[in-house]
């Protein structure tokens, strides 16, 4: 068994281990140094190199009083200790304290010797979410912020605590009373506190991501009330001087991180004014404007030459010198799953701190995962990866807004958007007015602030316009403004890199049963059984396509899968981890899926067909859907894996592809933070990978959910219609589209003369239904139409103007 583990890992150099062996890990995420509570989640508050060890805080849901979260030290052996000195609660700040040499973490003051003192919640009452250093005495004092706009201020000797602004909790004292709420980040520099907060109390606010949320703020230390900067959510506040605060805080920059529904914001306070940039999305799993969907994204050094910046699924590179006229350098570096909540560079290895299995799905339940219970107990872990790695998960697909479904004004400047970065870029111009709309494009070729016409772009009245950018069509970054008003315009942009993954699965992934297979061992996983710590696996095993018999096994810290004879706990499993029928649907011409409301989507068809996630095609059951990352879902339909936000951050309009295989996946779940699937092959053996049980019987795969993208590329056929018979008008279901690389589209019919069919795409997820083209197909004609690669279009749909009998069928290569 402990042949599999760590060689990748080796170069950490772990001196006086206790274990015989390195200890067990699987893609870098190890089993015993999970972390657990007694609460509805269970996530990484900070990670931080301190003293020669690895310090690491967790927090729970709403818990400003204390909780059942903890303090844990790891030295390079990889042995975690359980700091007595915990208190818990929901912390997230992090700060190091140059002059009295100590780390501040959550409650936390920790010197160089690992003497820990603690500020009692009675004395700091909050959910603690950054610190910053002080504007008059950042030898003596640092702040403290929380999550309910609480301010407070910090002897760093003493820990004496001062109320500056008091928690919105406490109804005494003094309030900042500022819109939005749930408070993520703080900094100080050029004479003022800066705090950010990303979600909002209006009631509406738990169910759509557009309302207002959110606002980044600021207070010079002296004046009875805050100002606010900009009303959008945003979450990290950093600057070049990362968590030690900036050397030059009179004159250094000031970052902060935020969205809002178009697209991600980047502020920067530049020589005391406030600039903001614009740059695309790759996941909307970040999106509810409650603002509880977010983990701090952070800006932060890992010792590159770049920072690394973590914001709505994708890593990307972030200039140490970023400024208004030094914008240049902002770069994508590949796609992610994961929640992290904060990382940092440990050794020659990239430390990520995470959240991944919450007990409470909170917003987050669907009929797609049935009555499925929740983990037993919260739970998360730390994932070490390779630098290298921050460049080689999934691919850079990713769109913005400027403005979306909205009223503009003539000769307003949209803010900057990223222009560079990416070989495929594209912009959709859309209007509803009667007249033409005349956009007008400028870009700042170098970053430095200074704007040149690129072109202008023609939108027809109610009508759209996709104008593909060539490659000599440069600069760092793009605006524009209409030559008049228009009630209601869109400008969206779409920006990707080229795949590189190979449509085969990399070989991590032998063992696992092919799609068409009648002989393998199947499973219902479950995060921790009657013994909370441990997966409860329900086993049963197919050979000739039917079953011959079930076996009951629970796993451990250590990776070893046992055999349970214990018959009331295995039907307890079973029940609570039942597989819900008849989630999807399928025809001949593609998958059918309904949501909550009853709206029919439609899903192509990857790898072998028939699909296995077809019901009718299996001995048993598979899962369709089910939550491995804290408040987003795994979505496993026609051999492709997507992700997919909760209903309040945009829900199932706006899934992403993840990748699609050739094997019989039959059920998966999040563990000590790992992803394990069920569904191998009879004979698999154990492996780096692969967990066999200690009777031989069952056995299971082991990995990072981020090891999916190494499943091979989104690939994909169907479509609305095979041999369908349509009624003029009458517009088909929507089928998905997004994230694909080439798409194509072959049109027929059965009427005796020419019909007309006209394309049209959702671009938004939001039912906005734009025309992007009309085809006149002939009699006995079969005509391709193949899309441009950068088109972003989530969905799309077609409508004839004939009744007959047609087939629309999509590939997506």
């Amino acid at each position: 068994m402990m042949s599999r583990i760590f060689a990748a890992i080796l170069p950490l150099c772990f001196v006086g281990s206790a274990f015989a062996e390195a200890p067990v890990n699987f893609s870098g995420i190890y089993p015993h140094l999970a972390y657990w509570n007694r609460e509805g989640e269970c996530g990484t508050g900070a990670v931080v190199p301190w003293a020669g060890k690895l310090w690491v805080i967790t927090y729970a849901p709403h818990k400003p009083s204390g909780s059942t979260d903890k303090l844990y030290e790891i030295d390079e052996a990889l042995l975690k200790t359980t700091r007595p000195e915990s208190v818990g609660g929901t912390p997230a700040n992090r700060m190091i304290h140059r002059e009295s040499g100590q780390l501040f973490i959550g409650p936390y003051a920790i010197d160089s010797l690992r003497n820990v003192r603690v500020i009692p919640p009675a004395v700091m009452f909050g959910r603690l979410t950054g610190n910053a250093r002080h504007l008059s005495d950042p030898v003596g004092k640092i702040y403290y912020a929380t999550m309910e706009e609480g301010l407070y201020e910090v002897d760093v000797k003493t820990l004496a605590v001062t109320v500056l602004w008091a928690d919105e909790q406490i109804k005494q004292g003094r309030h900042a009373d500022l819109p939005g709420y749930h408070g993520k980040g703080l900094y100080s520099g050029q004479g003022r506190v800066i705090y950010a907060n990303n979600g909002d109390h209006a009631k509406e606010a738990l169910s759509n991501p557009g309302v207002p949320s959110g606002a980044l703020a600021e207070w010079d230390g002296k004046a009875d009330a805050w100002s606010v900067v900009r009303r959008n959510q945003f979450t990290d506040v950093t600057g070049p001087g990362g968590i030690e605060g900036n050397a030059r805080p009179e004159t250094d920059p000031v970052w902060s991180i935020g969205w809002d529904h178009r697209s991600l914001i980047l502020t920067v306070l530049d020589a005391g004014k406030w600039h903001a940039f614009r740059l695309p999305k790759a996941s909307h799993c970040y999106d509810g404007a409650h603002g509880w969907n977010t983990e701090w994204p952070r800006i932060r050094d890992i010792g590159e030459e770049s920072l690394l910046m973590t914001m709505h699924g994708m890593f990307w590179k972030f200039p140490k010198t970023f400024s208004l006229n030094q914008s240049a350098g902002i770069v994508p570096r590949s796609t992610y799953l994961k929640v992290i909540g904060d990382f940092c560079r440990w050794n020659d290895r990239i430390v990520l701190g995470c959240d991944d299995s919450a007990q409470s799905e909170f917003l987050n339940k669907s009929k797609a995962k049935g009555a499925l219970a929740a983990p037993s107990m919260s739970n998360s872990n730390l994932w070490f990866i390779k630098p290298e790695t921050l460049d080689q998960l999934g691919p850079v697909i990713c769109s913005g807004a400027v403005w979306m479904e909205e009223p503009i004004k003539a000769a307003v400047v949209s803010d900057p958007y990223l222009f560079s970065g990416f070989s495929q870029r594209g912009v959709l111009l859309a209007q509803e007015d009667g007249d033409p709309l005349v956009f007008t494009l400028e870009v700042d070729r170098l970053g430095n602030n200074q704007w040149q016409k690129l072109r202008d772009i023609i939108v027809p009245p109610h009508g759209s316009t996709w104008v593909e950018f060539a490659p000599q069509e440069t600069g760092e970054w793009v605006r524009m403004r209409a030559n008049r008003d228009c009630g209601k315009a869109t400008v969206l942009f779409s920006s990707s890199n080229k795949e590189t993954r190979p449509e085969m699965p990399d070989s991590i992934f032998d063992g696992i049963a092919a799609a068409n297979t009648l002989d393998y061992s199947t499973a219902l996983l479950r995060s921790g059984g009657d013994d909370v710590p441990t997966l409860a696996v329900a086993a049963t095993f197919v050979r000739g396509g039917k079953t011959i018999g079930e076996a009951f096994y629970h796993m451990g810290e250590d990776a070893r899968l046992r055999r349970v004879d214990n018959v009331q706990a295995h039907e307890r499993s079973r029940t609570l981890t039942a597989i819900p029928l008849g989630v999807l649907k399928s025809d001949s011409a593609s998958l059918i899926f309904l949501d909550e409301k009853g709206t029919r989507y439609r899903l192509p068809r990857g790898g072998p067909d028939p699909s296995p996630t077809d019901e009718s095609n299996n001995a048993l059951p598979v899962r369709v859907c089910r939550e491995v990352c804290t408040e987003r879902d795994l979505f496993h339909a026609g051999n492709t894996f997507y992700e997919v936000p909760a209903a309040n951050a945009g829900g199932f309009p706006k899934l992403r592809p993840i990748a699609t295989h050739p094997f019989h996946i039959a059920d998966y779940c999040s563990w000590r933070g790992l992803l394990v699937l069920s569904g191998m092959k009879t004979e698999a053996l154990a492996g780096e990978h692969i967990v066999r049980s200690d009777d031989g019987q069952c056995a299971l795969w082991l990995g990072a959910v981020d090891d999916l993208w190494k499943l091979g590329r989104a690939t994909g056929h169907g479509g609305p219609w095979k041999e369908t018979a349509i009624k003029a008008g009458e517009p088909s279901d929507p089928y998905f589209s997004n994230g694909f690389e080439q798409k194509s589209l072959t049109l027929s019919h059965n009427a005796k003369s020419a019909v007309t069919f006209k394309v049209e795409a959702d671009y938004t997820g939001t039912g906005d239904w734009s025309s992007y083209t009309e085809l006149k197909v002939g009699p006995g004609e079969a005509l391709k139409l193949q899309f441009p690669m950068a088109l972003p279009a989530r969905w799309l749909r077609l409508i004839s103007n004939t009744e007959c009998k047609a087939t629309a069928q999509f590939r997506y290569q």
